[in-house]
C-alpha cells in the first residue's frame, strides 16, 4: 500500500498512519547522517519509530558502484512500531546505483526523489542502466521528483565561498530539507546541531543550514507532480516520561555500566575493533566516570585474556566481538569457565562464515554461543530482542555472571546494534542492587570453596592477606583447588560446573507469552532481533481472527524451566530465525517438539509479511 492509498483527509491535510522512508546513495553522500537527523526530528515530533542503517562492506567503494550503496531506512507512525518496516513508501535515490539496488522494495505508486544531476552516462553505465530511468518511462508506476540537487545546492551555498567539492557535500542537507517539508518536521534541532558541530567553521555550518532551508523552500514553492503534498503522521499515544533515541550499542553499553553499579564492581572492557561490534568500545571509553576501564588490545585473543585477568583481579572483565572474533576468543572463554570467574562476552552477530558479510545482520552464532568451545564447557547465553532491550539484558548478564561466577554471553546482532528506537528512560532506583560479595574470611579458605545453593565458587581478590591462591586452566581438585589429574575428580568437576549452569534456571523468570494465550493452534517462537517482525505479524494475524500466539525467548541457555510445557500446549510450533535453523534444532532435541523452521539468511532482517505468510500457511496445514 503506497502513501497515497493510506491517506485520509483531515481539515484539508493528507493524514497517514505510518510511513517508510529510505535514504540511499554513495557511502560518501552522508545518508546515515541524513537519516539520523530525520530520525531525531521525527522522535521530537512524537511519532513512534524504528530505524535500519544499512552500510556497505567496503570502506570506500568507487563512486556510483552498486556495492557501495549506503542506505538508512526509518519507519515511523502513530501506532506501535517495532520494525524498520517492509515496503518503502518514499525512496531518496542520490544516484543510479541507489535507485537500481532499492527500487524493488518501493511500493507501487511510491514516491521517488532522485538527484538527476548524478544520473550521468558514467554513473548509469556503472549501475547497469542502458537508458536513463528518469526519462525512459520505466518509472511511470511511481511518483517521481527528479531534481538536479547538485545545481540547487551550488546555488544555495554560493554566498559562503566554499569550493565546489565542499559545496556539493551539502547535497544531503538539501535533500533532508525537502523531506522535512514533506512530513512537517521541525528543522530547528538540526540547525542547532550544525551550529554546534561546526562552531569553529561557521561557513560550513551556514552553508549546510542554507542547503536545508533551500530544500525546504523548494518543496513549498516548486510545482511538484500530482499527489506530492505535505503528509501529516499523527503523534503516537505513548506512556508519559523522559524518552531518548537509543541504538542497541548505546543501550548495551549503558546496561553494562548500570550492571556494574548495581553489583558494586568495577568494569574492565577489553576489546579489538571488528564490525559491527567496535562502537561498543567507543561508547564505553567516554564513560570513565562510571568506574569502567577500556582497553583496546592488539588482537581478539589478547582482549579475551585481558578480560579473564581483570576478573581474576576482582574487576568484571568484559570483552566483545562478532562471529570471527568470538571464534578466536574460544579458548580464553573456556579458561574463564574452567577458573569459574565472572565475565561478559558480547557477540554482535553478523553475516558469515569467515569474513562473510561484515555489515549485514544474521543470527547464525547461536550454535557457536551454546556449543562453540572444546570439551563440556557450558555457559549462560542471553539474547536481546530490541535495541532498547539491550539495556536490561546487559544488567541481567552482569547479575548472573557475578552471582554464579561464570562467563555469560550476550547475543546481539548488526541490526539491533545500529538500529535506533525511542527508549523510555527508566528510574534507576527501580532496579534492585545485587552487590558482589568478595571472599574475606581466611578460615578454611581454598579457592575451591562454593556456595552450596548456587554452586558458585568464591571470588577472592589475589594479594589479599591470607587469601593467596592460584588458579589456571589445568583441572583442579574439587576440595582444595590444587592441580589434579585424577579421573574421578575430573568427572566430579565437569558435573559440578554443568550443574551450576543448569541450576541458573531456578533463578531466572519463567517464560511468558508476548501475545496470545497458552493452548492454541500455533505459537511463533522467536529469539533476538526477530521480535519486532514476529510481534507485528502475530498482531495482524490475530486481528484477522487467526489462532496464533507469540513466545520470545531471552534466556537461551539455560532455558526457562516452564518453556517446554508452555510450547507443548500448542498444536504447532513455528520458529523464524535468520540462520538455517539452529534454535529449532535445540527445541526439537531438548523438548522433543515437532517444531517447524522459517529461515532467512540474506543479511537482511525479516519482513512482517514473510512471517504473516508463514503463519497463514502453517495454520492452513493444521486445519
Amino acid at each position: 500500500m503506497s502513501v497515497v492509498e493510506k491517506v485520509t483527509q483531515d481539515d484539508d491535510l493528507n493524514v497517514v498512519s505510518d510511513v517508510v522512508v529510505r535514504f540511499a546513495g554513495d557511502s560518501g553522500d552522508g545518508m546515515q547522517l541524513t537519516g539520523s537527523n530525520f530520525t531525531e526530528a521525527t522522535a521530537l515530533y512524537g511519532n513512534d519509530l524504528a530505524t535500519f542503517p544499512d552500510f556497505p562492506a567496503e570502506i570506500r567503494a568507487p563512486a556510483g558502484a552498486t556495492f557501495g550503496v549506503s542506505a538508512f531506512q526509518i519507519y515511523f507512525g502513530s501506532d506501535d512500531v517495532t520494525t524498520a518496516g517492509d515496503d518503502v513508501d518514499v525512496l531518496v535515490a542520490m544516484n543510479p546505483a541507489a535507485l537500481i539496488t532499492n527500487r524493488t522494495d518501493l511500493v507501487e505508486g511510491g514516491l521517488i526523489i532522485a538527484d538527476s544531476g548524478a544520473f550521468t552516462d558514467k554513473n548509469l553505465n556503472r549501475a547497469g542502466y542502458s537508458e536513463n530511468p528518469l526519462t525512459d518511462g520505466s518509472l511511470d508506476g511511481y511518483r517521481l521528483i527528479s531534481i538536479d540537487i547538485t545545481a540547487q545546492v551550488l546555488e544555495a551555498t554560493k554566498p559562503y565561498g566554499l569550493s565546489h567539492k565542499f559545496a556539493v557535500r551539502c547535497k544531503n542537507m538539501w535533500t533532508l530539507g525537502l523531506v522535512m517539508w514533506l512530513f512537517e518536521r521541525n528543522r530547528s534541532p538540526t540547525i542547532e546541531n550544525l551550529k554546534s558541530k561546526f562552531a569553529s567553521k561557521p561557513e560550513i555550518a551556514d552553508a549546510n543550514i542554507a542547503a536545508i532551508n533551500a530544500g525546504h523552500a523548494y518543496g513549498e514553492t516548486a510545482e511538484l507532480p500530482t499527489g506530492v503534498e505535505v503528509y501529516r503522521v499523527p503523534r503516537a499515544d505513548v506512556s508519559p516520561g523522559l524518552y531518548r533515541n537509543v541504538t542497541g550499542t548505546e543501550a548495551l553499553a549503558w546496561g553494562l555500566l548500570a550492571g556494574g553499579q548495581l553489583a558494586g564492581v568495577p568494569i574492565t572492557f577489553a576489546s579489538y575493533p571488528i564490525t559491527p561490534a567496535s562502537s561498543l568500545l567507543h561508547t564505553l571509553s567516554e564513560q570513565k566516570q562510571f568506574d569502567v576501564m577500556t582497553f583496546q588490545a592488539e588482537d581478539e585473543i589478547a582482549a579475551a585474556c585481558a578480560a579473564v585477568g581483570a576478573s581474576f583481579a576482582g574487576s568484571l572483565g568484559v570483552t566483545s566481538s562478532s562471529g570471527p572474533g568470538i571464534s578466536l576468543k574460544g579458548e580464553a572463554i573456556s579458561l574463564a569457565c574452567a577458573t569459574e570467574l565472572p565475565m561478559i562476552i558480547v557477540n554482535t552477530q553478523r553475516g558469515g562464515p569467515s569474513t562473510g558479510l561484515p555489515t549485514k545482520t544474521e543470527q547464525s552464532d547461536l550454535n557457536l554461543a551454546l556449543f562453540g568451545r572444546h570439551a563440556d564447557t557450558s555457559l549462560p547465553v542471553i539474547a536481546s530482542q530490541t535495541s532498547a532491550d539491550c539495556f536490561d539484558v546487559a544488567i541481567e548478564a552482569v547479575r548472573i555472571a557475578t552471582q554464579f561466577r561464570t562467563p555469560v554471553m550476550i547475543l546481539s546482532d548488526g541490526y539491533m546494534a545500529n538500529a535506533s528506537e525511542p527508549w523510555l528512560v527508566p528510574d534507576f532506583n527501580d532496579y534492585e542492587p545485587f552487590p558482589v560479595s568478595y571472599e574475606t574470611s581466611t578460615e578454611n579458605f581454598t579457592p575451591a570453596n562454593r556456595d552450596p545453593e548456587t554452586l558458585a565458587r568464591v571470588w577472592a581478590k589475589p594479594g589479599t592477606p591470607g587469601l593467596e591462591h592460584r588458579i589456571g586452566g589445568i583441572e583442579k581438585n574439587f576440595d582444595n583447588g590444587d592441580i589434579s589429574y585424577d579421573a574421578d575428580n575430573h568427572q566430579k568437576m565437569t558435573d559440578t560446573r554443568k550443574a551450576k549452569v543448569d541450576g541458573i534456571a531456578r533463578y531466572i523468570p519463567e517464560q511468558e507469552l508476548s501475545a496470545g494465550q497458552a493452548g492454541g493452534k500455533l505459537v511463533v517462537v522467536g529469539w533476538g532481533s526477530t521480535y519486532g517482525a514476529i510481534h507485528q505479524a502475530v498482531k495482524r494475524s490475530r486481528q484477522a481472527g487467526m489462532n496464533v500466539s507469540h513466545v520470545h525467548v531471552r534466556h537461551m541457555w539455560p532455558m526457562p524451566s516452564n518453556l517446554g510445557e508452555l510450547l507443548g500446549s500448542f498444536d504447532q510450533v513455528l520458529v523464524p530465525e535468520m540462520n538455517t535453523g539452529q534454535f529449532v534444532q535445540v527445541l526439537r532435541s531438548h523438548f522433543m517438539l515437532d517444531a517447524h523452521a522459517l529461515n532467512k539468511v540474506s543479511g537482511q532482517p525479516f519482513k512482517i509479511r514473510e512471517i504473516e505468510e508463514a503463519i497463514a500457511a502453517q495454520l492452513e496445514v493444521v486445519s
